[in-house]
């Protein structure tokens, strides 16, 4: 489906606010914006806990969004059951059940690369300090222009029997680097036995990738950025293929894995329930499933491959106003290998995104690299108001 005309309308409350603080908003690579219907939805979901109280559990409520979220996400990243979704507040909730699913016996052996989000990067570098795990860290080989690159071969080479757990992202989130031949570092893993997770947050919904045809063990994701959901609407997703390995099940759970879990029973063994809600936890935050849903729906109609057309073509645009205004832009040899936001190259890329945040643009920095991200509502001939020389001082 094609992105509609009246795209603007659907998001009039945070179109509004940027407009009266006189902000251009080219930060959606970090904090999605807000659909109109974000609220509403929300406010539905707190109407269920005024007018059926504790019912609200039952059909008809508050289950039936979460398992709505669980559908969307599912759809998004090709798996066709949504009981494989397991809801989390964030991804690194996700990572932490995976590791905590391994034997206790000997520390779970990780490979991973030095370019993945910091909360996957300090939870792998906790576990290693309570000798819960030994991980190593690929870093980048080479480089295009500025951006170091991480090469499938490196991290291929860094996996070996005894490897359990390799974690990767889709896309990193510093650079933007969509990591290649994800299918064959998946299929190096599997031959050593070892279980693959793939961090999607800079790339669900912005980038059709279909996981399910790539035989990834695990997903970790949220809704904060391209989804649209706000903070707190995590997820991790487990391959129908690892859900069927009952005796591979996480510690970290409550009552809501269990089988029948309002029946307050204790029976030993212990009942889980089918699935992937055998990796429920406690009482699950159903708000943030209402907080997200409007969003998915939105990236679900619109189609990623359309947002994905969208996005490339205003990079175009947006990486000729830069150069035009004399900043040090990164221009890719294949756009197609790269994700949904701009670099801008800079010795001080913190203090120059400062900068172009108090003149009005609204962007961020990591490392070296300054990061401006466009989508749906973003209009081309709104990048004029970039101001020029802002890199000079």
């Amino acid at each position: 489906m094609s992105l509609p005309a009246d795209v603007r309308s659907l998001f009039g409350k945070t179109l509004a606010a940027e407009k009266e603080r006189g902000e251009l908003y080219l930060a959606n690579h970090s904090l999605g914006r807000m659909p109109d219907a974000a609220a509403e939805n929300v406010q539905r979901g707190m109407q269920q806990w005024a007018t059926r109280m504790d019912s609200a559990w039952e059909e008809g409520g508050w289950m039936d969004e979460v398992w709505k979220f669980r559908e969307l996400i599912a759809g998004l990243l090709g798996f066709a059951r949504p009981d494989c979704v397991v809801p989390k507040v964030s991804a690194g909730q996700g990572l932490r059940a995976v590791l905590n699913a391994h034997s206790l016996d000997l520390p779970i052996s990780v490979v991973t690369t030095s370019g993945e989000f910091d909360s996957v990067d300090f939870i792998l570098r906790a576990y290693r300090k309570a000798k819960r795990a030994t991980v190593q860290s690929v870093t980048p080989i080479r480089h295009e222009g500025p951006v170091p690159i991480f090469t499938p071969d490196s991290i291929m080479d860094a996996i070996r029997p005894g490897t359990d757990l390799v974690v990767v992202s889709a896309v990193m989130f510093g650079t933007g680097q969509v990591l290649p031949a994800l299918a064959h570092i998946v299929h190096q893993a599997h031959t050593y036995g070892a279980l693959v997770m793939v961090d999607c947050y800079h790339s669900l919904g912005v980038l059709p990738i279909d996981f399910k045809a790539l035989n990834v063990d695990f997903v970790i994701g949220g809704c904060y950025k391209y989804l649209r959901g706000g903070p707190g609407a995590g997820f991790l997703a487990i391959n129908p293929r690892v859900l069927d390995r009952e005796e591979f099940r996480t510690r970290d759970t409550g009552w809501f894995a269990k089988a029948d879990k309002f029946a307050y029973a204790r029976p030993e063994p212990m009942q889980y329930a089918p699935g992937g809600d055998a990796w429920m936890e406690s009482t699950p935050a159903v708000l943030t499933a209402y907080q997200a849903t409007p969003g998915l729906s939105l990236v679900d109609d619109w189609g990623v491959s359309g947002i994905r057309a969208d996005n490339l073509a205003k990079q175009v645009v947006l990486r000729e106003v830069l150069e035009k205004k004399g900043y040090k832009v990164f221009n890719p040899s294949n756009p197609d290998e790269w994700g949904a936001f701009t670099l801008l190259h800079h010795a001080d890329a913190r203090h120059l995104a400062e900068r172009f945040k108090q003149s009005g643009v609204n962007c961020d920095a990591r490392g070296e690299f300054v990061r401006f991200c466009p989508d749906v509502l973003t209009e081309p001939d709104e990048f004029d108001r970039i101001p020029a020389g802002l890199a000079d001082h």
